[in-house]
């Protein structure tokens, strides 16, 4: 993550640029991102849930953050857990991808050596998901060590067979994430949409799907808006992120997201969409919700 001591460097030096006669005001307006006031936004056009993932802005207090969300117009937190829930209501917002059961990202369904683990710990956090009013559940393949695609497969398809029945009951969707093993989460099995669609039909229940990740599966595979238009109905949330780098989501890297968020709305996803990039402005703040301006068609 970026260190808040290097941020504020950048911009004592640029200040001192412009004491200098180095830098014009205007010129550094073009440099350093726009401090944006929260309290006057434009109301959002209602097509996309907005959620942030809360990791992201970590070294910003809950309490804070979910004020500031709600000032934003965002509807959800991602990546909390049942200790968090109570924060989240307290400020009316929804728990968009709840977390707590898996193990890590490395050991996962894939493996049957920790299936009676994850089966356990998932049996016990489907209901307090389901009695907190979430939908919403994430879970992990894991990595290869060496498994070649047909046997990890199988092994999860095992696994969360012994699951996906409760899930049903409770009507809460279990949601595995797509990762890139390119650059961010080397040996992952779950990191093609293929290999996702393909797990979700052998298991063959609506409330196992996948989470698409945009900044992931844009590294591993591309094509995002022709994977959204063929696979929509497998998946049940999506992550932003800009690529390379996974920092702002705006003209600073390769991706459109206006056409991308323009091709989910057409699928008449009414799921939610979690903003997952590192803020590098000094503003972590404005830096997000210029990412939901921009996802806002």
């Amino acid at each position: 993550m970026t260190n808040p001591s290097r941020r504020s460097a950048i911009k004592n030096i640029m200040l001192g640029s412009v004491a200098a006669g180095g830098i014009t005001t205007s010129g550094m307006a073009s440099i350093l991102p726009q401090q944006q006031d929260q309290k006057n936004n434009t109301p959002l056009k209602g097509n996309i849930n907005h959620a942030v993932c809360r990791w992201c802005y970590s070294d910003i207090p809950l309490d804070q953050l979910c004020k500031s969300a709600k000032e934003i117009g965002i509807k959800g937190i991602d990546l909390v857990g049942p200790k968090e829930w109570d924060t989240l209501k307290k400020y009316d917002l929804y728990s968009s991808m709840c977390n707590g059961a898996e193990l890590n990202l490395v050991d996962g369904f894939n493996d049957p050596a920790f299936h009676q683990k994850l089966i356990k710990n998932y049996t016990e956090m489907i209901p307090l998901v389901a009695k907190a009013g979430f939908k919403n559940l994430i879970c992990f393949s894991g990595s290869r060590r060496g498994k070649d695609d047909e046997t990890g497969l199988k092994n999860c398809t095992e696994g969360l067979k012994k699951l996906v029945g409760l899930a049903e009951k409770n009507n809460v969707t279990l949601v595995m994430e797509l990762l890139n093993s390119k650059i961010d989460h080397e040996d992952y099995q779950c990191d093609k949409s293929n290999w996702g669609v393909e797990l979700c039909k052998r298991i063959g229940s609506e409330n196992f799907k996948l989470l698409y990740d945009i900044y992931h599966m844009q590294i591993d595979e591309g094509d995002v808006i022709r994977t959204i238009n063929q696979h929509h109905q497998y998946f049940a949330h999506y992550h932003t992120g800009g690529v390379p780098g996974r920092n702002e989501i705006n003209e600073t890297q390769e991706l459109y997201y206006p056409a991308i968020m323009k091709a989910i709305v057409k699928t008449g996803f009414k799921g939610f969409v979690a903003q997952e990039f590192i803020p590098t402005w000094p503003d972590a703040i404005a830096a997000l919700k210029q990412g939901v301006e921009i996802c806002d068609v």
